[in-house]
């Protein structure tokens, strides 16, 4: 399959409670990514941003559709593109919050997204790090909802964030869960993420707003986990049939997991398992051009990205 260039749908804004949103980037494939909205009291606060000059603007006028109130505070669940090129659209309103990792790890990856998918219309981009960072843990509070912000990784990349709003029990699980979308742990760890999923669950979340994808409930928990433990099986058979990971993505029998988008990031995935088979730690830095390289090779061409 080679890439393509088709039209998106519509984003949606979905009302989880009162002054709580989810605003959803459908089909949730490469960069289509969702975002949260916190308004309450007169602040607001949003999770995440978006890809391109041009969603970010829309999700502004989402957010001003809502409330007058500009965003005081934009959390990124972590450093990639589809998440944090929006920043500026909301500065210098809204100071940026992230983990520390993910400060520096934005920092250090640029604009490099852009370049993987030269036939996007990105805008004019302005790479907006995080200016307000914390280590383990971090309270915000909008108005009358209390935010709270965990570590958890490494996961999907080495720092993830989720903002979980205990009242509302409204989790804003950025990247960590997809839901229809296949998990990516290519910059993170397979085990740790299904560490993560195991902390997430014990939050007793009753709705969780995936980084892609649908809203769901807990069973996107469930299903997600399915798919890394189906991934930690293929990478022990695979080195026991001496095959490269690359090797074991092509003979894998994707059965159900076949109906989930972008399935081409099995390759990644299986090679971070694999190599945390050997013994690896959880998030120990790999070569992303060559596993983004092994990705391509298993996919046939560049995976599509419609944002």
């Amino acid at each position: 399959m080679t890439a393509e260039m088709t039209v998106a749908p519509e984003p949606v804004v979905e009302r989880l409670a009162d002054g709580v949103y989810a605003y959803v980037q459908p089909d949730g494939g490469w960069c289509l990514n969702n975002a949260g909205i916190i308004a309450a009291g007169g602040e607001t606060a949003l999770v995440d941003t978006a890809a391109t000059q041009a969603r970010a603007l829309r999700l502004r006028d989402a957010v001003r559709e809502i409330t007058p109130a500009p965003p005081r505070f934009v959390v990124n669940t972590h450093f990639h593109g589809d998440h944090t090129f929006g920043n500026a659209v909301f500065t210098p309103e809204a100071t940026v919050v992230a983990h520390e990792g993910t400060r520096a790890d934005a920092i250090a990856a640029g604009l490099h997204l852009t370049g993987l998918w030269p036939d996007v219309e990105w805008g004019e981009l302005t790479l907006e790090p995080p200016s307000l960072t914390y280590a383990d843990a971090m309270t915000l509070r909008v108005g009358g909802v209390r935010a709270e912000l965990l570590r958890l990784g490494p996961a999907h990349t080495a720092d993830d964030t989720v903002v979980w709003l205990p009242e509302q029990r409204v989790l804003f699980a950025g990247d960590l869960v997809m839901s229809g979308v296949t998990p990516f742990c290519m910059m993170g760890s397979v085990e740790g993420s299904r560490r993560a999923l195991a902390r997430l669950r014990d939050l007793g979340p009753r709705t969780v707003v995936p980084g892609h994808g649908p809203v769901g409930g807990p069973e996107l928990l469930d299903e997600a986990d399915r798919y890394l433990a189906w991934v930690q099986r293929l990478a022990r058979d695979g080195l026991a049939a001496g095959l490269s990971p690359l090797e074991t993505a092509r003979r894998a029998d994707l059965g159900g997991h076949a109906r989930l988008l972008d399935s081409e990031r099995l390759a990644p995935n299986l090679r971070r398992a694999c190599a945390e088979e050997r013994g690896a730690p959880p998030g120990e830095r790999m070569d992303v051009e060559e596993l983004f390289g092994e990705m391509i090779a298993f996919n046939g061409g560049p995976p599509s990205c419609r944002a």
